[in-house]
């Protein structure tokens, strides 16, 4: 239907005026005529309705029609305005011209005229209600566009990637009135589009569920070529998901962070002028993520750099401390001096609330602690096993690394000890085992205030210092052994199949002893004495033997030499620094005399050979004293004898190298020991020489 086009005619003869109107009227279905007889009654008339054209004479009381015509310009320049006359001339048509009427025509007879001027009106009205429709058009461009510009600070300000997503959908919503919108953000972790924000009016279309994987729908595909793609009708495409918008879609991508979706119900509902507005929304909205995005990772550096700066100003607070208790434990006798001086000076620090050392005992047990009361250490043996203390140092052992409890106040097995961990301020608690390479001593443990507060360097650190005190506590051990005269002598019986004599007693008619035992780095060499009718061609089968020959042979036994490639029986004592003193074996079970440490506990021992023989039962358990001139002459012969002299004297007393007759010659164990005679005989005429010179003048030559 055509919009009404609302006439003024303006003519000082009333009658004329109406018929005109009424003429037009006939001629414009769409006309409707209002009529004024002065000038001053139609600007009352202007004022008071909305007017689309006038049609004015030119000789009126008053005010003629071409100066009612300079009032209506004050206003409206573009207003149309047709001077319709009686008195034509060219003066007066080109005075009109000159003052800006938009259509000049002069009265005549007849009705043809009102047809010419009906057709007047409704070209410029048309042309008046187009540009008059333009000029607002791009006014409310201007408008919406420095409105949207506005926006853009808004987006610049916003702190998180979310707020930036939820402020552009809001801007298309409020600003470019667009019905449906929402944003969709890139996760690379999961390498799909996830919804992150949509107006209040989309929700009811838009699934926050929502999520495009790869290759799915428009909505990826878009953001994959990073170019925008608008669909007049989603419904005829069946990629489109429906639920997202009604009927046509505009997609933007935001670069590498997601995409925008605008959508409203109409079929080809978006314009030139909106979609150029929504891609600089898009444009916009890419600025600030990339900002937002840059800020993030700056901040992120920031926050790297100052815990960096803090563990290592941490790190090097530790190795001072680290340094002194180095020193303290080289100038230890004892290792209860030095687990007291590790516990004192790590809680004499502000860095850790206080320390305590477990034995590696099982149950463990604490033998040392500073810096806290025993309430506490009570408490930790009155749970027992119970005690989430005790499982971490087994975890510690087990694992033979450093282990961590990043905050006992939320981490599972740890509610017993909320009290005490706010009582004492601590939340982070580490384990670190004490050992060395062959043995455990136990593990410390260090209470550190706040939750997650022990960075990997530090745990380094301390893990090395658990190290150190392992070593320090196997080397003031020895010594202690090394002048004391007092001995533990354990005996022993075994029954298990695997244990090698075991093995071998099975498969001879008598009983079988132990020599001597030469262990070198890649093999180990046993002399055994068995009956003389042994038959020892069927061990060397056995893949546990490498080598098996007859040394020498007696009138009721054979001294043999078995080369194996290892005897884990062995690796538990060389771990616990115990000496085999005797072994025999027969019917399946070997009888062990052993030479343990006054620092070895004897239940920690016998347990490590169960673990290997669970067969094995304790006979007997004796003090005994050395000689002390023969154990000072042992540790003087170790020092200073050469590792091929030492095994070269060995290998002669254990196959009766030195008897008389010899068992043995000198080729013999050459050969058993993998070198010439003349190479062997030098090794053990130098390892004599240094015996006899230390036996008569305390001193090698």
């Amino acid at each position: 239907m055509t919009k009404p086009i609302t006439v003024l005619i303006v003519d000082n003869e009333p009658g004329f005026a109406d018929l005109a109107g009424e003429m037009l009227e006939r001629e414009r279905e769409a006309i409707v005529a209002e009529t004024a007889t002065d000038a001053e009654a139609a600007l009352a008339s202007i004022d008071e309705r909305s007017i689309d054209c006038i049609v004015s004479d030119y000789e009126m009381p008053k005010m003629t029609g071409l100066e009612l015509l300079e009032r209506v310009r004050e206003d409206d320049p573009d207003l149309p305005f047709i001077l319709f006359t009686g008195r034509g001339s060219e003066e007066i048509a080109s005075e009109a011209i000159a003052a800006g009427v938009t259509q000049y025509l002069q009265k005549e007879s007849g009705e043809e005229q009102y047809a010419l001027l009906a057709n007047q009106i409704t070209n410029a009205v048309s042309q008046y209600r187009t540009e008059t429709e333009l000029r607002e058009s791009e006014r409310r461009y201007e408008r919406t566009l420095t409105t949207l510009h506005e926006t853009t600070r808004d987006l610049m300000r916003a702190g998180t990637k979310r707020e930036i997503y939820q402020s552009a959908v809001d801007t298309a919503g409020a600003i470019l009135d667009v019905p449906i919108a929402a944003a969709y953000a890139f996760e690379p972790t999961e390498g799909r589009l996830e919804h992150a924000a949509s107006t209040r009016e989309s929700r009811e279309l838009v699934d926050p569920e929502r999520h495009f994987e790869q290759g799915e729908g428009n909505v990826w595909e878009v953001f994959s070529e990073g170019e925008s793609a608008y669909y007049e009708d989603v419904t005829r495409d069946p990629q489109t998901d429906v639920k997202t918008v009604s009927r046509s879609e505009l997609i933007v991508p935001l670069g590498t962070h997601g995409v925008l979706v605008a959508g409203t119900e109409d079929v080809d509902g978006f314009d030139e002028t909106m979609t150029e507005l929504l891609h600089i929304l898009a444009a916009n909205t890419e600025a600030a993520l990339d900002r937002a995005e840059r800020e993030q990772l700056l901040r992120e550096h920031d926050r790297t750099l100052t815990r960096q700066n803090e563990e290592l100003t941490r790190l090097n607070h530790t190795n001072e401390i680290v340094r002194e208790i180095n020193h303290g434990v080289a100038q230890a006798s004892t290792r209860t001096e030095i687990e007291t001086r590790v516990c004192e000076r790590l809680a004499d620090t502000e860095r850790y609330c206080f320390a305590w050392i477990a034995s590696s005992d099982d149950p463990p047990e604490p033998t040392a602690w500073a810096g806290v009361d025993a309430a506490f250490i009570d408490r930790v043996q009155e749970d027992g096993d119970c005690a989430p203390e005790i499982g971490l140092v087994r975890e510690a052992l087990e694992a033979e690394a450093v282990q961590v409890v990043r905050n006992v106040l939320e981490a599972d097995g740890w509610d017993r000890r909320r009290k005490e961990a706010l009582t004492h301020g601590y939340q982070t608690l580490l384990a670190v085992p004490l050992a060395d390479d062959e043995r455990q001593y136990g593990a410390l443990l260090v209470h550190v205030a706040g939750a997650d507060s022990m960075g990997d360097s530090e745990r380094e650190v301390l893990g090395e210092l658990g190290e150190t005190i392992g070593h320090a506590i196997r080397s003031v051990e020895r010594t202690r052994a090394m002048l004391t005269d007092s001995q533990l002598e354990l005996e022993l019986a075994c029954h298990d199949s695997r244990l090698l004599l075991n093995r071998l007693a099975d498969h001879i008619d008598g009983a079988i002893t132990v020599e001597g035992v030469i262990d070198r780095d890649d093999e180990v060499v046993v002399f055994i004495s068995a009956p003389t009718d042994a038959d020892l061609a069927a061990f060397d089968q056995w893949a546990s033997v490498e080598a098996v020959s007859v040394v020498s042979e007696g009138d009721d036994e054979l001294l043999c030499e078995l080369t194996v490639s290892s005897l884990p029986f062995l690796d538990v004592l060389r771990t616990y620094d115990v000496q085999l003193r005797t072994a025999r074996a027969e019917h399946g079970t070997t009888n062990l005399v052993l030479e343990v440490p006054q620092q070895v506990e004897a239940r920690s021992l016998v347990e490590a050979i169960r673990e290997r023989y669970p067969e094995t039962e304790l006979e007997a358990r004796r003090e005994t004293t050395s000689t002390p001139s023969a154990r000072q002459l042992d540790t003087h012969l170790e020092e200073r004898l050469t590792e091929k002299q030492f095994e070269a004297l060995q290998a002669a007393h254990y196959s009766g190298f030195f008897e008389w007759p010899r068992e043995s010659t000198g080729e013999d164990l050459a050969d058993a020991l993998g070198v010439s005679s003349p190479t062997y005989h030098y090794h053990l005429r130098a390892a004599e020489r240094k015996l006899v010179t230390l036996a008569f003048d305390g001193e090698t030559k």
